[in-house]
């Protein structure tokens, strides 16, 4: 059942770092992150001996000890000594932060990964948190979207329209509930609202129904002959004031773009696609491709995703509006985008681009990221553009 929009008492389902995570790195080099060796320092890899599962490599006072962490097939469930039982690794090192329990010290210090950090969601949260919904109560209708990892179908659930997002690989599925985590610490009208979940061996996110599609195929269709100047300033406005709660909250996006903003029936536009989404700026290396044309230059290079990376795209994605959903850089080769921005080259406005539209692009393009404006301050200009626009 989907509560009432006037009663959503749900909580925030919280997303759990796992910085001392480091993935596939071997025992030696696991040794020599652990040195000079400090009673409680510690990291966890993958296993190299046992595919699937996991070490914990800890420091005493004297000797590096590794405990592998193997998965109980019959229960799904992480252990160690098999006696204590955990959903994850955050849980289960979080259990030996408190106590060393047969260890040969407690987990005190971690060894911190660069880069991407890991997160895992605890799937009982969603259930303590009042997300749940019944996969009976979902009544499903056409294929609207088909991705890798998932596919989106139109669906009715309690007489209401929804999308719903189904994770076809179970490998993928915390990734899929991480999304989800984040959009239950989201309530604006910019923003596409997550209803609930379906758990189980098949992972349903559900959301809000946007009948009119993604913001780049709305501009694509339809065109000048139906797009008025007040629609895309209109459309402007949405999609900052959207960002503008993100960035009040710390939560960058990472993928803004007007492919991932949705146009509800009434042409409000809403920021979706949370899958890149985290409550913090950071350091992030994805394994997969980055949008190279539409990420800010410190993003591509090192890594660093900030409200202001998110900035840039903004100004990106302005272009898109203007230019009615034509692809940034035209002319220009992905591999070169990156050698013409250092060379101090900015996208010209497109035909028709009011200049006080792209001057905040031009803004949003600064090559130091604190020389960009805030979203905050963009929204006051876009809100001010808008009640002139005919």
């Amino acid at each position: 059942m989907i509560p009432s929009q006037m009663n959503r008492g749900r909580g925030v389902v919280p997303l759990l770092t796992m910085p001392w995570f480091h993935g596939k790195i071997t025992r030696e080099e696991s040794e020599q992150m652990l040195m000079p060796m400090v009673n409680g320092l510690f990291l966890v890899r993958e296993s190299t001996h046992f595919p699937g599962d996991y070490t914990l490599s800890i420091c005493s006072d004297k000797a590096i000890e590794h405990y592998r962490i193997q998965k109980d097939e019959r229960r799904k469930l992480l252990t160690i000594d098999d006696e204590s039982f955990f959903d994850n690794l955050a849980e289960l090192i979080a259990h030996y932060e408190a106590d060393e329990d047969g260890l040969v010290a407690r987990c005190i210090k971690p060894v911190k990964k660069k880069g991407n950090i890991e997160v895992v969601v605890n799937q009982n949260d969603f259930v303590q948190s009042g997300w749940m919904i019944r996969r009976e109560d979902l009544k499903f209708e056409e294929l609207i979207g088909k991705g890798e990892f998932s596919e989106v179908h139109k669906a009715m659930c309690n007489g209401r329209e929804v999308a719903v997002k189904i994770v076809k690989d179970s490998g993928m599925a915390q990734m899929f509930l991480a999304e989800a985590s984040v959009m239950t610490s989201l309530r604006h009208s910019n923003l596409v609202e997550l209803l609930g979940v379906v758990l189980g061996d098949v992972i349903y996110i559900v959301t809000e129904f946007m009948s009119k599609g993604s913001l780049v195929d709305y501009l694509r269709t339809r065109g000048r002959s139906v797009i008025t100047a007040s629609d895309q300033i209109r459309f402007a406005r949405d999609t900052c004031s959207g960002m503008a709660h993100l960035e009040a909250k710390v939560i960058v996006h990472r993928d803004l773009a007007a492919r991932n903003v949705l146009i509800h029936e009434n042409t409000t536009a809403k920021v979706s696609d949370f899958g890149l989404a985290l409550p913090f700026d950071s350091t992030y290396q994805s394994g997969g491709k980055i949008p190279i044309k539409w990420t800010a230059p410190e993003a591509v290079k090192e890594g660093k995703f900030t409200s202001k990376s998110d900035v840039w795209s903004f100004g990106i994605l302005l272009w898109e509006i203007y230019s009615f959903g034509r692809v940034p850089y035209p002319k220009i080769q992905l591999a070169d985008v990156m050698s013409h921005l250092d060379t101090g080259f900015r996208m010209p406005p497109p035909d028709g681009c009011p200049p006080e539209v792209y001057s905040i692009m031009q803004q949003t393009w600064q090559k130091d990221p604190s020389r960009r404006p805030c979203f905050r301050d963009m929204l006051g200009r876009l809100i001010e553009l808008c009640s002139t626009a005919v």
